[in-house]
């Protein structure tokens, strides 16, 4: 494929994707911005409104993102030559390799912390009620983590083009 229509595709891919994967964090923090424990009851009835509210919720789309958004973002350094350089932290190439580690944390984050406690608060693993009471609470500070962590990623995803004094 073309360099530039592919550089095109994965720019919009790694922007979509980003904008799904850490938009869905914002929306969290927007919708519940202050933590509220689950109580027993909202685990141990299936049929409560609160459980089927955390039920409902689409958790798929924003983990796959992180994938999508990680992957395209990695392609466009590699296909520019870039990789190394940003992953070696080099000289202009720093502030995008520190976004790039920054973001590889995040991804982590979603896929070995956030998603196999929330399979257990949702009940698609089997735990304890106060298992899954203890888990409601990780899930929560993991995705506040992520969120936090998307400021100081965005800044060095944009300082790599418009920020050459910080490697200057």
């Amino acid at each position: 494929m073309d360099g530039i229509p592919f550089d095109l595709l994965l720019r919009w891919t790694h922007f979509a994707a980003g904008i799904i994967w850490v938009g869905h964090n914002y929306s969290s923090v927007i919708q519940r911005p202050t933590w509220q424990p689950l109580a027993a009851a909202d685990l141990s009835d299936d049929t409560s409104p609160r459980f089927q509210a955390l039920l409902n919720r689409e958790h798929g789309f924003f983990r796959w993102a992180s994938v999508v958004a990680w992957c395209a973002g990695i392609l466009m350094l590699q296909q520019r030559g870039w990789l190394a350089g940003a992953l070696g932290l080099q000289g202009a190439l720093a502030p995008i390799g520190v976004g790039t580690y920054i973001g590889t944390l995040m991804m982590a984050n979603v896929w070995l912390v956030l998603w196999p406690h929330q399979q257990k608060v949702l009940g698609l693993k089997p735990a304890t009620v106060e298992e899954r009471l203890r888990c409601s609470r990780i899930t929560h500070l993991s995705s506040r983590t992520n969120t936090m962590l998307s400021i100081p990623l965005l800044f060095f995803m944009a300082s790599s083009s418009h920020g050459g004094l910080l490697a200057g």
